[in-house]
Order: C-alpha cells, then sequence, then structure tokens
C-alpha cells in the first residue's frame, strides 16, 4: 500500500496530497488489499478536482490502524474489480446508475436503487417467483424483494430500494450552514448521534478545532444509548417475528426507557440537535448525570430479564439457529460490516481498530463473534447492549473537568478532503467531505453500513425456507433511507 496516503481517522488533507495512480496499478492494489489482505473498503465513488473526475477509493487498514487512499483517472469505462474482490459489487453498480460509469467484465451490472425489470430468474415446472413489496404491511420503509423459489426454497432473492432516495449528498453541498448537522442526522434519522458526531468531526478536521474530552465523552455516551436502543428494539422485533410475546412486549417498552435517557440529556428521543462542532449542546450536569445512573440502575436487569426468557427458550433458539447463515468467508468476500460482520465471525469495530474521540482513551468490550446465523446476530447484539451499558455507566461516573464546547473560529480548510467513520450500531458509517477553493462543501460521500450489508440479506435467503425470511430479515435490519440517500 505504499502508492495510497496513510491517514488518521477524523482528519483533512488537501486535495493535492492525494496520490493519483495509473488505472491498472490503482486497480491491481485495491484487488490485492482487499482480496488478499484483509483491508475493507469504505468508499469508492468520483471525486471531482477541479475539471478533471477521478476514482476515489478509501480503504480502512485495521492492522495498522489507519485509513489509506488514492485517486486515479479511470475515464467513463474501466474494467470491473468485482470479479476478483466482490466486495467492490455494490460500489460499481452504484458508479453505473448514478454516474454513468460503466465497470466492464461486471458480472451483474444493473442499478442498485431503481427496479429495471431485468431480474434474475429460473425456469422449471416447479418454479415460482415471489414478489414482496416496495408497499408493506404496517408501517416500514419500502423495498421490493424478489425471491426465485423451487417450492418452498429460496434458490435466489433479489433486493431493489431507491424508494427513499432523497438526494441527501447533493443538498449538502454549498456553504456550511444551519442545515448542514439536521440533513447529516436525517440520513438515517435512527442513526442521529453517530452521524452527528462523524459529520461534526468532519467539520473540527477541516477548522482544526480540539473538543474537550467531556464533549467527547457525552458524545460517546449519546452513540452508546443510540446502540442500546436500537438492539433492544431489534431483539424484541426478532421475539415478535417467532411468536415470543413476553420479550416482544418488554423490548418494546424497555427500548423506551433508553430512548427517555437520551431525551433527559438533550430533549430529543433520537439524539438529535445535541452533538455539534466544537462539542455538543447539552452538558450532564452531576444531578442529571445521577438521575441517568438511577435509571439504568433500574432498567438494566429488566432488560437482561426479558432477553435471558428469549434466550432459554427452546422453540426461540430452534427457529433462530441454523437459519440464514452467512459463512465467514462469504462474509469477507462481500465486505460486510458491523454486527452482521462480527456475527460471521468477522473480527471488525472501529471503536477499536480506528479510534477517535473518547474511543481513543476507552471503548466497550468487543462482542464475540459466531457462526453467522440469526442466532448469531442475535447474541452479538445481546453482547453489545450489556457491553456499552457499562461503558455508559463508568463513562457518566468519571466524567472530565471543563466546557463541553469549544468555538469553532477558523473557516473551512480549502481545496480539502476529510475524512470520518464512526461505528454506528449497525456498523462502519463512512462520512467524506471535500471543499472548493472559496472553502464551501462542493461534495460529500456518506456509505451507510446498510449499503455493505444489503447483499448480505440475499446471500442469508440462499437455500433458505421462504418462510424464515421475516426472521433473517429483522436479524440484519437493515435501513432503506440510509441506503437511498
Amino acid at each position: 500500500m505504499k502508492n495510497f496516503l496513510e491517514l488518521k481517522n477524523c482528519s483533512a488533507v488537501k486535495l493535492n496530497d492525494l496520490p493519483v495512480l495509473p488505472f491498472a496499478d490503482f486497480r491491481q492494489t485495491l484487488i490485492d488489499s482487499v482480496g488478499n489482505e484483509n483491508l475493507r473498503i469504505a468508499a469508492f465513488f468520483p471525486l471531482q478536482k477541479s475539471s478533471d473526475r477521478y476514482l476515489c477509493a478509501v480503504l480502512v487498514d485495521a492492522a495498522h490502524r489507519c485509513l489509506r487512499c488514492a485517486l486515479s483517472g479511470s475515464g467513463d469505462k474501466f474494467p470491473s474489480l468485482t470479479p476478483e474482490a466482490p466486495a467492490f459489487h455494490w460500489f460499481e453498480r452504484e458508479l453505473f446508475e448514478r454516474y454513468n460509469m460503466e465497470p466492464y467484465g461486471h458480472p451483474w451490472l444493473k442499478p442498485i436503487r431503481k427496479a429495471d425489470g431485468d431480474y434474475f430468474t429460473m425456469e422449471g415446472d416447479a418454479v415460482n417467483e415471489v414478489a414482496v413489496g416496495p408497499v408493506h404491511a404496517g408501517v416500514i420503509e419500502p423495498g421490493h424483494f424478489r425471491f426465485q423459489c423451487m417450492g418452498e426454497k429460496v434458490y435466489s432473492l433479489e433486493i431493489s430500494l431507491g424508494y427513499q432516495s432523497r438526494g441527501v449528498e447533493k443538498l449538502l453541498e454549498g456553504k456550511f450552514s444551519s442545515k448542514t448537522l439536521p440533513l447529516f442526522e436525517s440520513a438515517a434519522g435512527d442513526t442521529a448521534a453517530a452521524a452527528a458526531t462523524g459529520a461534526s468531526s468532519l467539520i473540527e478536521a477541516l477548522t482544526g478545532t480540539q473538543i474537550s474530552q467531556r464533549a467527547s465523552q457525552i458524545r460517546a455516551v449519546m452513540i452508546e444509548l443510540e446502540r442500546v436502543a436500537n438492539h433492544t428494539g431489534d431483539l424484541g422485533a426478532l421475539a415478535g417475528d417467532v411468536a415470543y410475546l413476553p420479550t416482544a412486549s418488554f423490548c418494546g417498552r424497555i427500548r423506551g426507557e433508553y430512548l427517555n435517557m437520551t431525551a433527559e440529556i438533550c430533549g430529543n428521543r433520537f439524539g438529535r440537535n445535541c452533538i455539534m462542532p466544537g462539542g455538543v449542546r447539552y452538558d450532564i450536569e452531576p444531578e442529571r448525570c445521577k438521575k441517568l445512573l438511577k435509571h439504568l440502575e433500574r432498567v438494566n436487569p429488566e432488560l437482561k430479564h426479558a432477553l435471558d426468557l428469549m434466550f432459554d427458550s427452546p422453540t426461540v433458539l430452534d427457529r433462530f439457529e441454523n437459519t440464514g447463515s452467512v459463512s465467514p468467508e462469504t462474509a469477507r468476500s462481500i465486505g460486510l460490516v458491523g454486527t452482521a460482520g462480527r456475527a460471521s465471525g468477522l473480527k471488525m469495530d472501529l471503536r477499536h481498530e480506528l479510534p477517535a474521540g473518547f474511543y481513543e482513551t476507552a471503548a466497550p468490550k468487543q462482542a464475540p463473534g459466531g457462526n453467522g446465523d440469526v442466532l448469531s446476530r442475535a447474541k452479538v447484539r445481546y453482547n453489545e447492549i450489556f457491553a456499552s451499558l457499562e461503558f455508559i455507566g463508568t463513562t457518566l461516573q468519571n466524567l472530565a473537568e471543563g466546557s463541553v464546547y469549544t468555538p469553532v473560529s477558523a473557516p473551512l480548510q480549502t481545496d480539502s478532503i476529510a475524512f470520518a467513520l464512526t461505528e454506528a450500531w449497525r456498523g462502519e458509517l463512512c462520512q467524506i467531505m471535500v471543499t472548493d477553493a472559496q472553502g464551501d462543501i462542493a461534495q460529500c460521500r456518506i456509505v451507510d453500513p446498510s449499503f455493505h450489508n444489503w447483499f448480505g440479506l440475499a446471500m442469508a435467503l440462499r437455500n433458505e425456507e421462504i418462510s424464515n425470511f421475516p426472521i433473517c430479515n429483522k436479524s440484519f435490519n437493515l435501513s432503506y433511507c440510509g441506503h437511498d440517500l
């Protein structure tokens, strides 16, 4: 990787510092790094520099605790990387869909966000095709799922999204304003704290702003509360999908308890309007801190009891175990991240690999992995919940002295690019900001963890009974709107 620039997480560099490689070298280095050396692709997108368009690749190098980045001029057509490094498959389909770039040789080059009617099909008297969505029962985001089945067994699932596309990245271009942070927070509304932390880190990197230890601690508490609330909701929903109503009922209420703790800090149950460039908007004063700790002391045992009921139930375990499995080899090949990747046995967690902010000082314990089935994805959530709760309690008891806000006085650095990767509750959230010669935002790139993981759901359904789709889907619980930027 000597030709790729080495970067620290949550840092900024001048655009001219990014190396520009011949495409053949660029392509081979990416294939070797992602395919053979266990680096993973965080972003792969067109970057406009002056009047020229380049392909920009950002890699996570966990072994060396850094990011690596380089550019290459590929033109509108280039040989696909996917046949040799499948983790690029979704990125290349997006290049084809959004930017009219053709990675020729891609095995299934079609849009990822616009259903074009070109689906994989099977032939035979016993073949049946099942189309689900995009409109679903109840309150759920739209997405289209098309199954090719032989009897009840699924041979192929294709997922078509794009119904939630709002042009968020385009809306972020221009001068930094009061609308910038809310746009980042609403990219995937259930990930507001992690998104605001990453976006604020971009601005801080581009302005040279250093925030206080106390502000970093409060940001980490907000991110971990977000993780706990969402994992609690997911486990309750999984219980509901297999008709185990005690845990489903308990978790619905208890999730609300953790959302209320978030609201106790900032006035918003989803953590919005709290984290901002320079620190946080709200402090956690001693009395409020005591109230939160008392709340945790009461609710945490209730949650453990509710979840242990489910994990001790033979009927639940029978539905979860060996259902919807994604092997470690497949997970690594297609680039799964976050809870889904860890459940398939991949050791990945940005809080330990590329720590930023308070995570450089302390981080929750890493959850053990599994064999990639529904039960593994549920257990990873269970273990992460209690690791995060322990972290939250310890952090609240040891808040540093000082202010929670440092004024951002410098303008955004011109002709620069900043990178922030955050371990959101679903997994790796990558945010990139490019500035122009005036210091305005020329380009933003957001890669939600769901972007990496939707194809993992498709793989989990192969050779699976179609009746198990609901629990497989819920065990991933991916974001439609986070994918459909």
